[in-house]
């Protein structure tokens, strides 16, 4: 067999499965339970076809300027890009070039892991403490830079604003990333950080708490120092890296953000509820932030709780190659009347 030189070898990020199918329940992959805002849907159903022969455009200024106005900064001090894994990306390439390693939690969101080894970044996992919570102390030490995913996943807990900004106001020689996938679901944003520190960057997506995952839209937001070196990336990988049709139904919901609002207070309440229902059956439940609860099993019995649940149509995320979370699910935050069967399924399999 003939060698091919020069193939990357690299160990992939494995996301949830997609099933397909009627009556299931699909919660490994923490979408919105909710629809997207009437709003999204009007403008979808107007959207005119003909639009698409011409290319998207480059700065997506209609949509940074309506984010601007959201959280009160400056249109230029946003990036948008197809999802913010795509933006993530970006930020990977665009701020972390030196040779002291970035430093991000063992425990957290796996794509950090598979982009810094794709692009031959030297980094550091940190150990989240025995309460799987990030030790701040930890990251105050030499490196080439921060990702902290707040609220984290899968964990779902949640750091306060004086803990990040420790961690940024030690290392402003370098940039610190703050992935907030999920703090509409009760955490407080870092954009304040934005005014005081230059090295400050946060990610956002529309997947989470606007309903849109399959429509692949997220954002970056950072100080003006920042921007335009990321905007160069942007501009030297994929220009267009933002459809049409994309922007347009992102900006639609940004314009009816009210509907969000009182989607996620839904699920926040249901999440609630869910996680004192598990603990009344000795689950052990981290405490969460995000539209998703991870649980430890009781009886060490993740891995047939999981086969029992998805046997119902129940999809989950069991994650068995992790040691330290092998007896836990990830179970995402359905409608009142979803999580509600699921318990009912669960109290089911335990009493068998």
């Amino acid at each position: 067999m003939t060698t091919i030189k020069g193939l990357r070898k690299i160990d992939p990020y494995v996301a949830g499965s997609q099933p397909s199918g009627e009556n299931l329940i699909k919660l490994n992959t923490n979408e919105n339970a909710y629809g997207p805002s009437p709003k999204v849907a009007d403008v979808f159903s107007h959207f005119d076809v003909h639009q698409l022969r011409k290319y998207s455009t480059l700065d997506q200024k209609s949509l940074r300027t309506a984010l601007a106005k959201q959280h009160g900064l400056d249109p230029d001090q946003i990036i948008v890009g197809n999802g913010s894994d795509d933006v993530l990306s970006m930020a990977f390439l665009a701020f972390f070039n030196s040779d002291d390693p970035i430093l991000f939690p063992d425990l957290t969101y796996g794509f950090y892991k598979v982009w810094a080894d794709l692009y031959h970044i030297n980094y550091r996992e940190i150990p989240l403490d025995d309460n799987f919570e990030i030790d701040v102390t930890d990251y105050i030490a030499d490196n080439g830079g921060i990702v902290i995913t707040n609220p984290n996943a899968p964990t779902g807990i949640y750091k306060s604003l004086d803990e990040i900004e420790r961690i940024i106001r030690a290392n402003q020689d370098v940039v610190v990333i703050i992935d907030e996938a999920y703090i509409n679901f009760g955490g407080q944003t870092a954009i304040p950080l934005l005014e005081k520190y230059d090295n400050v960057f946060i990610t956002r997506t529309f997947s989470k708490d606007a309903s849109l995952a399959g429509l692949r839209v997220g954002y970056g937001m950072g100080s003006k120092k920042l921007m335009p070196v990321i905007n160069a990336v942007k501009n030297s990988v994929n220009p267009y890296n933002v459809d049409l049709i994309a922007e347009k139904l992102a900006l639609a919901a940004v314009e009816s953000w009210d509907y969000y609002e009182a989607t996620c207070k839904k699920i926040m309440v249901t999440r609630d509820w869910f996680s004192d229902e598990l603990t009344f059956l000795d689950f052990t439940v981290l405490a969460s932030k995000t539209n998703f609860v991870l649980a430890e099993c009781p009886h060490h019995s993740a891995k047939s709780l999981f086969e029992y649940l998805q046997s119902n149509n129940i999809y989950v995320r069991y994650f068995p190659k992790v040691e330290r979370i092998k007896n836990h699910l990830r179970i995402s935050i359905g409608r009142q009347d979803e999580m509600e069967e699921v318990i009912r399924v669960i109290k089911k399999y335990y009493m068998k």
